[in-house]
């Protein structure tokens, strides 16, 4: 972090850009997840105090939207101070006028929930020859539905990737295979999208033949209705490719059926990430009741 006075004499899009940083390393030291060294270390002056003056060097930018000067002055005058959202709302501003998407950026990561040590990474039923699936996240226990998986066929952008990661987590998948041809979910986007997901997920690369010995269905157009389609109590579901959906050796595995999402739209199509979340809440419903 930059102290305000100094961020005085800077001009034009490095002032932008430190700000925008400095706004971020803030969001994460209120959400209690700064990172080594970045956390707020100002004594001459309270953390609310350096956030109000920052917010003041960004009111004064003359290619501040107006709607957006409007926002954060409301903000800025509200008791007590919402320190989180003024300094998200003041960094998108910022990003806006610089021209770079908040997914090119640096994400707000939200702190994980840390308890006891997770010492081995459990492997699925029947995985005998799989291994232990890695890496999983140091000091954090994840609450997960047993030998619930998603087997990531050849997904090609990081992003799409993370978000399945980000998904499969939040709904309680015990783990993620990818197929060899997907991409590396240590890409920066993918991790970026994951919201640090990856770091507490188990993975693995497998290919189709190496998946265990668990009831295999496939997410793909043609198949019963998410409605009506009764699902397994543990097992495995493959997505397909953003380009070509799942492959016919993938379809051939998926011996326990075929699920689809209805569509009523004339496009009749969803992103991967989209697609995954909706059939995981259907999946985690049917087994919670």
């Amino acid at each position: 972090m930059i102290s305000p006075d100094k961020l005085q004499y800077i001009h034009g899009g490095q002032k932008r850009r430190k700000l925008a940083l400095c706004f971020g390393a803030l969001e994460r030291d209120i959400i209690g997840c700064a990172e080594n060294g970045c956390g707020y270390n100002f004594p001459s002056m309270t953390r609310q105090e350096y956030i109000r003056r920052l917010v003041e060097i960004v009111l004064e930018d003359p290619q501040l939207a107006s709607a957006e000067k409007t926002a954060l002055e409301k903000l800025l005058q509200e008791e007590p101070l919402d320190e989180h959202r003024i300094c998200n709302r003041a960094r998108n501003a910022l990003l806006a006028i610089i021209g770079t998407f908040p997914a090119e950026w640096d994400l707000i990561i939200a702190p994980h929930r840390k308890t006891a040590s997770c010492e081995h990474v459990l492997e699925p039923k029947g995985a005998e020859n799989t291994g232990n699936l890695g890496p999983s996240g140091e000091g954090i226990t994840r609450d997960f539905y047993p030998n619930l998986f998603v087997y990531a066929e050849d997904i090609r952008s990081p992003f799409n990737l993370g978000s399945i990661f980000r998904t499969a987590e939040a709904m309680g998948a015990q783990g993620v295979f990818l197929s060899p041809g997907c991409c590396d979910p240590l890409h920066p986007r993918a991790v970026r999208s994951a919201m640090g997901c990856i770091e507490v997920m188990e993975w693995k690369r497998l290919a189709l033949d190496e998946l265990p010995n668990l009831p295999i269905f496939v997410l793909e157009t043609g198949g019963t209705p998410l409605r009506d389609f009764v699902f397994p109590k543990e097992g495995i579901v493959i997505i397909g490719s953003e380009e070509l959906g799942v492959s016919p050796e993938a379809l051939a595995k998926g011996t326990y059926g075929q699920v689809t999402i209805p569509m009523k739209g004339m496009k009749a199509s969803l992103n991967v990430g989209v697609a995954f979340g909706i059939l995981m809440e259907a999946w985690t419903s049917y087994i919670a009741h």
